[in-house]
């Protein structure tokens, strides 16, 4: 244990890779976003859309897990996800969340806080239906979030749902569709090297209108 926690103190990265600045920076939040997305792509990070989603209980127990960005649009960032399960019933007593993007390999962040929204039933249905097959009975099959007593119950629930839907389409739950988190701050951060971090902000002002700063790192 103690070579391990000295391991941890000791690690150290220096990131020179790229900069960030007030001029560089797109003036549209979503459009820079996009932009850094499409790097990630295109520069293989693994699961680029994966996320953390931060959220908290009505007490202000703040919890976080990984979630896939599935779409985005001038409105916001859209997940799907079990509305029966923790994050569903948090999401349900408290709107206010928070969205975190990390690419190491480009050295990159992006912080994103909001407010959440229910997509419509059909947007939801739309989404369901691109869905592997045995994604959409998974859908079913598990019931997210609630004490389960052992692997094999759940996967004979998933036999017993494959056979009652053989050979037709598979519904979406109504327990299952997409969230919209309507974003009101984002913050882009980008490693330099001295732990001197570029951190740029778009804070949405009452008019609607993107007010751009720059924090300390």
């Amino acid at each position: 244990m103690v070579k391990l926690r000295e391991m941890i103190r000791d690690m150290r990265t220096d990131y020179i890779s790229f900069e960030l600045d007030e001029k560089s920076v797109l003036k549209n939040p979503f459009r820079q976003f996009e932009k850094w997305m499409a790097e990630a792509i295109e520069s293989e990070v693994e699961e680029p859309n994966a996320m953390t989603l931060a959220t908290a209980d009505k007490k202000g127990q703040p919890n976080a897990r990984i979630v896939l960005l599935r779409d985005l649009d001038a409105k916001g960032f859209t997940f799907f996800t079990n509305y029966k399960s923790g994050k569903g019933k948090e999401l349900a007593g408290n709107a206010k969340v928070c969205l975190n993007f990390f690419w190491s390999e480009l050295q990159r962040q992006v912080r994103i806080q909001g407010k959440i929204e229910k997509l419509p039933a059909k947007a939801s249905d739309a989404y369901f239906n691109t869905r592997p097959r045995e994604s959409q009975i998974g859908a079913w099959a598990s019931h997210q979030s609630e004490v389960l007593a052992g692997r094999t119950t759940l996967e004979t629930r998933f036999i017993e749902l494959e056979k009652e839907y053989s050979g037709r389409k598979v519904p979406r739950p109504p327990h299952w569709g997409g969230y919209r988190v309507v974003p009101v701050n984002l913050e882009f951060w980008q490693g330099r090297p001295s732990r001197l971090h570029d951190r740029i902000v778009f804070e949405k002002a009452p008019t609607g209108k993107w007010k751009i700063y720059r924090l300390n790192p």
